[in-house]
């Protein structure tokens, strides 16, 4: 599976095209999906261009991008700096009245286990995201640790090989623990990449867009969204190098 990342928390500053207004998110949304990607991950903006769980600009998004491609399933992030951030997220995912296929929950955060429990008590799918193998060991202690939709390895880490060694901790952890969910594996910036090519060889699902970072692999800047996910389907056909992700 191939997710679309649309925005994150990047700017125009970032990336000229980075989608922001509901508008905006629903024509890449349509453009990525019919170039081949599979599902959506979207962070909804207030009318100032920040972040937000607002009911009302969450609903917007979500309504916008459905009508342009309806049956694709639509992630949000539920991070902490999100406005309201801390305690007032999860007032107002109790308060959403649009609701996401599912959201991502970062497990480094304090409330983690709390916003997870929301989630699922309305219906919505789950997205454990492990930034660490510490995160790994935390997430595999839950009792909602088998009932998620999947698990995020999430890759901050810029050098190659520290990045690659991070993932597979992480993916130790899993093991021991006998996890049987899906995860889906990706880096950021210098490593977007590189773990795109290993979560290839690995067979797990991935992720590319606008969000994880803006060069091609070649390390021109793409042109956008779509040109991201056309590159990481090109990728995709050809049979990762062992030699290369290790």
């Amino acid at each position: 599976m191939l997710q679309a990342c649309l925005n994150g928390s990047r700017d125009k500053d970032f990336h000229a095209f980075t989608p922001l207004t509901p508008a905006e998110l629903a024509a890449d949304a349509a453009a990525v999906v019919a170039a081949g990607a599979n599902e959506l991950h979207v962070h909804p903006r207030d009318t100032q261009g920040l972040e937000t769980l607002d009911p009302l600009a969450v609903a917007a998004a979500l309504e916008a991008i459905r009508a342009r491609v309806p049956g694709i399933p639509v992630g949000l992030s539920t991070h902490a700096r999100i406005a309201p951030g801390g305690a007032g997220r999860l007032a107002c995912v109790e308060k959403w009245t649009v609701l996401p296929d599912y959201v991502s929950v970062n497990l480094i955060e304090p409330d983690a286990p709390e916003m997870i429990r929301l989630a699922l008590s309305r219906g919505i799918g789950v997205e454990a995201g492990l930034w660490s193998a510490t995160d790994a060991e935390r997430f595999a202690s839950l009792p909602e640790s088998r009932t998620v939709l999947r698990i995020l390895i999430e890759i901050n880490e810029q050098d190659e090989a520290e990045a690659l060694e991070a993932a597979s901790a992480i993916r130790m952890v899993l093991a021991r623990a006998s996890l049987d969910v899906p995860v889906l594996q990706h880096g950021l910036d210098a490593t977007k990449w590189p773990l795109y090519r290993d979560a290839l060889m690995r067979g797990l699902d991935t992720r590319i867009g606008l969000e994880d970072g803006k060069e091609l692999p070649s390390g021109e800047e793409a042109e956008g969204n779509l040109a991201l996910i056309k590159a990481a389907l090109e990728m995709a056909r050809v049979p990762p190098d062992p030699a290369v992700t290790r």
